[in-house]
């Protein structure tokens, strides 16, 4: 008897990829965009902050181990795409799709939970630093026609509001597939302020032909409270280049063959090459030329007032990009909340009915009113948390606390140990171990410093206070 092999042959040509789903079109440079979208946000002007706090050793030394890190575990995430062989195995949609088929039980709620609630975080946090770049074109004016010394007090509430209501518009984009052209934009937006921001601190050093700062950083203070700085700083750095909770659902727009796992390892690269450029440079070149007194924003923390109508630009860039980057990180939790709601109701007019809306020169837009009313809900709730805690540095401190370990270290490595039935005790498998225990405690102790920095800042800011 001889056995019969069956191997499924899929039409290139073919509208619909394997799973019956719609061909993905995505490559390796939308993929690209999406993560540089999501990691050079403005996360990238806290680094002069950040490298500040830490000095110029172990400023440089942390932003090099932490792109490592993100760019070895995230290699080790995409390998979870699929179930089994790369290019036909069962797929996983989102992140939480591969710890169910890798993990099971308890860890398909914890990873959720975490996943969710950091992309919670980030549009909150995305909301604020909107707001501050807004009211940083509006002081900078200001500053310019009235001097340096002006008050020039501007309050962020109305910026947010603003910022909510073109958030309510975009989110009615279906799916993720239909932002890469977002993406696109708001990478060339991240560049071009990332650019601005550089050149700035370049030519700051330049005119003054000063290096400034220390081996160690900040001088000042206690101890206790050098401590607490340096381990906000590093959780802010980790919130610079988290992009782990949302590499799945990218990997899912990706066209194959070649797999989607060996185009997302290139996108991988290239995107943690860019941005971990842009962060040394970003960080050095701004400790360099406040030294000490580096802001911690190095386009809204006024280090610089001219030329003022670059500053302007470069805000304006960071407003357009975060517009993006809002969308690219909401969309996984959109997604979820829909598909979770249809599971449940599948006979209910107002979850699932589409409504076609004409619009001359393009597809009718597809309308639903539960997508209409639970986005704009999620908006207007992550605007609202952003005029009760105003604090960005704080809050992406914590953020990147409390999501580096578990999603970009913890939950890869444990999938991906057992996807490659990697045995306990191997050498590998302590390594890995070894990695995912050290990465742990660093986040312990970035999570303490934010909540340090948190709550001293409450002590002397206020909800919708003006910023001054």
């Amino acid at each position: 008897m001889t056995d019969h092999v069956s191997v499924t042959v899929y039409d290139e040509s073919s509208s619909f990829d394997d799973d019956g789903r719609l061909k993905r079109r995505g490559n390796v440079w939308t993929a690209s965009a999406h993560i540089i979208t999501a990691v050079i946000d403005s996360g990238v002007l806290i680094v002069a902050w950040a490298t500040a706090q830490l000095g110029w050793i172990a400023g440089p030394v942390i932003l090099l181990l932490f792109s490592i890190v993100t760019y070895y575990t995230s290699n080790l995430l995409s390998d979870c795409y699929r179930k089994g062989d790369q290019l036909t195995g069962k797929r996983n949609y989102t992140y939480m799709d591969a710890v169910r088929a890798n993990l099971g039980g308890v860890h398909v709620k914890i990873c959720g939970i975490l996943q969710y609630a950091n992309i919670v975080g980030v549009a909150v946090g995305y909301t604020i630093a909107s707001s501050i770049s807004m009211v940083a074109v509006k002081r900078s004016n200001c500053f310019h026609e009235y001097g340096h010394q002006a008050a020039c007090n501007v309050s962020t509430t109305p910026y947010m509001i603003a910022f909510g209501v073109v958030q309510i518009v975009l989110s009615q984009i279906p799916d993720f597939d239909q932002i890469s052209w977002l993406s696109i934009v708001a990478a060339v937006m991240s560049m071009t302020y990332s650019t601005i921001g550089l050149g700035l601190g370049v030519a700051k050093v330049a005119e003054t032909g000063k290096v400034q700062g220390s081996l160690t950083g900040v001088s000042g203070g206690t101890g206790m409270q050098k401590i607490w700085k340096s381990s906000q700083a590093v959780g802010a750095i980790a919130f610079a280049y988290s992009y782990s909770l949302i590499l799945i659902e990218i990997q899912d727009t990706i066209k194959s063959p070649p797999s989607e796992a060996k185009t997302m390892k290139k996108a991988s690269l290239i995107s943690v090459t860019v941005t971990t450029v842009f962060f040394i440079l970003c960080g050095c070149f701004g400790y360099a030329a406040f030294g000490d007194q580096s802001p911690g924003s190095l386009l809204t923390g006024f280090g610089f007032y001219d030329p003022y109508w670059l500053l302007n630009i470069a805000n304006m860039a960071v407003v357009v990009h975060l517009v993006g980057a809002y969308q690219v990180y909401c969309q996984p939790l959109f997604a979820y909340v829909e598909k979770t709601a249809a599971e449940r109701y599948p006979d209910s007019i107002i979850i699932m009915k589409e409504i076609d809306i004409p619009i001359p020169g393009c597809k009718p837009f597809k309308l639903n009113f539960f997508r209409l009313v639970w986005r704009t809900v999620f908006v207007i709730f992550t605007v609202l948390i952003s005029m009760l805690m105003p604090f960005f540095n704080d809050i992406v401190g914590i953020l990147g606390a409390f999501g580096f370990w578990p999603l970009t270290v913890y939950f890869p490595v444990k999938m991906y140990i057992v996807e490659k039935n990697i045995t306990k005790w191997s050498g590998r498998w302590i390594c890995l171990q070894l990695l995912s225990g050290a990465c742990l405690v660093i986040s312990i102790a970035a999570a303490a410093g934010s909540f340090a920095g948190l709550v001293s800042d409450l002590q002397v800011s206020w909800p919708f206070k003006t910023l001054n």
